[in-house]
């Protein structure tokens, strides 16, 4: 989030993305950081033991999301 929170501050769009498990973490963290509504998004939970074609499954499922919330 902390990278999220200074791409923005410096005028450049970024998305947070990160596991299901971690939504309130986010919330938390983008707020303390004086970011509360900067874009996330949130992919099915856990991926540390995903295989590469798991992977880019779940990459391909929001590559859509990512563009949309850096281009809008």
């Amino acid at each position: 989030m902390h990278d999220i929170a200074d791409l923005e501050s410096r005028g450049v769009p970024g998305v947070f993305v990160a596991s299901s498990e971690f939504v309130s973490g986010a919330d938390a963290q983008s707020a303390a950081l004086g970011f509360p509504d900067v874009a996330r998004i949130f992919v099915e939970h856990p991926i540390q033991d995903r295989t590469d074609d798991e992977m880019r499954a779940i990459a391909a499922g929001v590559i859509d999301s990512v563009i949309s919330e850096i281009t809008s």
